[in-house]
């Protein structure tokens, strides 16, 4: 067997048979082998058809994986084919995309070492551009990962996650059975995320039984524009982080200002922020602990939300919705009888979005999974120090949640 043929066994050009070999003239560390098309048909890149037409052809050079150690470069004759149906167009090859200056295997091994390494040291690796790595790593996402596959899907989980400063915003959409992200969009308003309830489609919206979400009135009211009959899922991470903000911080600042002429209990109640915020199982000091105690047992309003607090959580623990909707009116009317206007409040508009807190007890939704995705989100940003591409982004983040099934 000679060596043009174990080259081209190796090599996996279909189509094309090997020429020349040899070194680049002037440069050893790079290899140059030239490529000619084995017959004068070919199959149109259009519709896939043969023709036995030739429209005309041109030298290109493509990259080539490195041949033991040395830069490899192929050079090749494009044809375009005169397809019947579509005119002139380049010749379909199985190992090169039309346009470009990379083999499939070259890009291929670029997108894999992406997947572990910023662009600029798979750059520096390959002795090639920035934003060619960046290019190459995109064309191999939209081939490998294909159009999103929304059959089958019954439950989902919505949530927000920051793009950019500023308060810039995009939605991440997650069938929350298997983890995979199905759809990402910018913006969390109801216009950001109408195009993924389209691309859903009306048999598919049918489908959907319940979505899991925070207190995002726009989600909400899209969600039941297009699906009337899911269940909105209210998630307990969110719920209880407004209770939080709204409740216990704004009762300790209460009580911090009505103790202004006791200046060391006053210092107690403000320092107390963190303290209050915590789960009692979740803190670990007995110093802590001892703090805490003393500080709910020196104040009756601050032990008052920091119990209903945790009375609030139990109504995520509930299987039976009957059971869930009686704790929560028992909840309800412990709040309002507390004489505490920020708990009454909270109470009062709680009680809007009561019901999909009630329908956790029928589907066992959360969105904390989601928080594991924008924790990965993330480092995928700290790692590219930013994208300006949206489209490349989502890509990415699609890659690394394909789901549990992939």
């Amino acid at each position: 067997m000679t060596a043009q043929k174990i080259l081209k066994i190796l090599g996996e050009w279909e189509g094309f048979r090997v020429g020349t070999v040899g070194p680049a003239p002037g440069d050893p560390s790079e290899v140059w082998i030239e490529l000619t098309a084995e017959n004068g048909s070919g199959r149109c890149s259009g519709c896939g058809s043969l023709s036995h037409t030739v429209h005309d052809s041109t030298i290109r050079w493509i990259r080539e994986l490195p041949v033991f150690g040395k830069t490899t470069w192929l050079m090749i004759t494009r044809r375009r084919m005169l397809c019947p149906a579509c005119g002139p167009k380049l010749e379909a090859l199985t190992w090169l995309d039309p346009y470009s200056r990379f083999t499939r295997r070259f890009e291929e091994s670029v997108a894999r070492l992406c997947k572990v390494a910023t662009h600029k040291h798979v750059a520096a690796e390959y002795g090639i551009n920035r934003k060619t790595v960046k290019n190459i790593e995109k064309r191999y996402l939209q081939r490998e990962l294909g159009p999103i596959n929304l059959a089958g899907v019954e439950l989902l989980a919505m949530d927000e996650f920051a793009i950019q400063k500023g308060h810039r915003y995009a939605t991440v959409i997650v069938d929350p059975t298997c983890k995979r992200v199905l759809w990402i969009g910018r913006g969390r308003t109801r216009a950001a995320i109408h195009p993924f309830f389209k691309l859903l489609g009306e048999d598919g919206c049918k489908q959907i039984k319940a979505v899991a979400m925070d207190m995002n009135s726009s989600y909400e009211q899209e969600v039941w524009e297009h699906c009337p009959d899911a269940d909105i899922v209210y998630d307990l991470f969110h719920v209880v982080a407004k209770y939080g903000r709204e409740v216990i911080d704004r009762v300790r600042v209460d009580e911090a200002n009505r103790l202004r002429d006791d200046k060391r209990a006053r210092r107690v109640v403000k320092g107390s922020r963190w303290l209050l915020l915590r789960n009692r199982d979740n803190i670990t000091k007995p110093s802590d602990q001892v703090r805490l105690d003393e500080l709910l047992e020196a104040n009756r309003n601050l032990a008052t939300v920091y119990v209903m607090k945790a009375d609030l959580k139990e109504l995520w623990s509930f299987r039976d919705t009957r059971q869930a909707q009686s704790f929560g009116d028992q909840w309800y009317e412990r709040a309002v009888q507390s004489s505490i206007e920020p708990l009454i409040k909270f109470a009062n508009r709680l009680a809007g979005y009561i019901k999909g807190i009630i329908s956790h007890a029928r589907w066992p939704l959360h969105t904390s999974l989601l928080e594991g995705i924008n924790n990965k989100i993330k480092v995928l940003k700290r790692m590219a120090y930013g994208y300006r591409d949206d489209e490349f982004f989502f890509l990415k983040i699609r890659q690394a949640f394909p789901g549990n099934g992939a």
